[in-house]
């Protein structure tokens, strides 16, 4: 078995209908098989999946368990020499999946790999990162990458043509050698959403194997699908979820200097949003909805 494809998946029936019909047509070089993880959806996607999929294995939670400790009970039932976490709001292009296996047959120290990441309308999508710092999450925090990149890759220039290596690659499309998933360990289930991916990608690193970001692996992600039903929650999640991470591999006191961070970027939001007022009704509403996420990341981090 070349590739397992682990995809898990929480109330998004039709994007996971389009995603897998997106494998099927576009196969790995190959055999490959997909592992559906579902987390306890409500718009009956594993019984679409029963139905349309039979050939899939599915894996029906009764309750949420978030997007780590679902991949990590599927990881166990993988025969690939490749895992793919794949993100269910995704679309795979032709010769997506042979790109990523070829890339990884072809680079022995590449100990895993993602996809380049696209928007609906084909733009470019965020899809990797530089190794997260205190100072750049502040950078970041603080939108100062308008003046001098630091806190995000300028990947708008680089070559399509080559792949490159990088610190922190997201969890959409993301593959790895399963020889270094059982040495490393498999993602921490201590978080629910987020970070997860960017903590493993540490401890892939550590133990000398190398990160690729791969452009001619091309895969669509409608970014969000799952999260923007519960929008706030997972803003707090998201930061939770750093916290977390700065915690684990940097120690107490990096976690108490982030919260200082995050107070700060939150109390400054807040001090202008008074400006949306002059802007357009949709900004103005974007502008707004934000506001009140920071809001409650501020009266939050005292518990977190």
């Amino acid at each position: 078995m070349k590739l397992s494809i682990i995809i898990v998946s929480w109330n998004t029936r039709d994007l996971l209908a389009d995603c897998l019909d997106s494998v099927y047509e576009n196969p790995p070089n190959g055999r490959f098989e997909i592992i559906i993880v579902d987390n306890a959806s409500s718009d009956g996607s594993a019984d679409m999946v029963r139905q349309r999929f039979p050939q899939a294995r599915l894996i029906a939670k009764e309750e949420n368990v978030g997007f780590a400790k679902g991949n990590n009970e599927a990881i166990p039932f993988c025969s690939g020499e490749y895992v793919l976490l794949l993100n269910p709001d995704t679309v795979v292009k032709p010769d997506a999946l042979a790109a990523l296996t070829h890339f990884m047959d072809t680079h022995p120290e590449a100990g895993a790999a993602g996809s380049r990441l696209l928007n609906p309308d084909g733009s470019l999508q965020t899809s990797c990162y530089p190794a997260p710092k205190l100072t750049r999450e502040l950078w970041r925090l603080f939108h100062l990458d308008a003046v001098r990149p630091y806190g995000e890759y300028r990947m708008h220039k680089w070559s399509t043509d080559a792949a490159r290596e990088v610190d922190v690659i997201k969890g959409a499309s993301l593959i790895f050698r399963r020889e270094v998933l059982e040495k490393v360990g498999f993602l921490d289930g201590a978080y629910f959403m987020y970070s997860e991916e960017v903590d493993l990608c540490l401890r892939v690193q550590r133990a000398d194997w190398r990160l690729y970001w791969v452009p001619q692996s091309q895969v669509v992600h409608y970014e969000g699908q799952s999260t923007k039903q519960i929008a706030t929650d997972m803003f707090l999640q998201l930061y939770l979820g750093k916290l977390m991470y700065f915690r684990k591999h940097y120690g107490r006191f990096s976690g108490i200097l982030y919260k200082f961070i995050l107070a700060a970027a939150s109390l400054m939001r807040l001090l202008l949003t008074p400006l949306a007022l002059l802007m357009r009704p949709a900004a103005r509403q974007k502008n707004k909805s934000l506001a009140r996420r920071y809001g409650r990341l501020l009266t939050a981090l005292p518990t977190m």
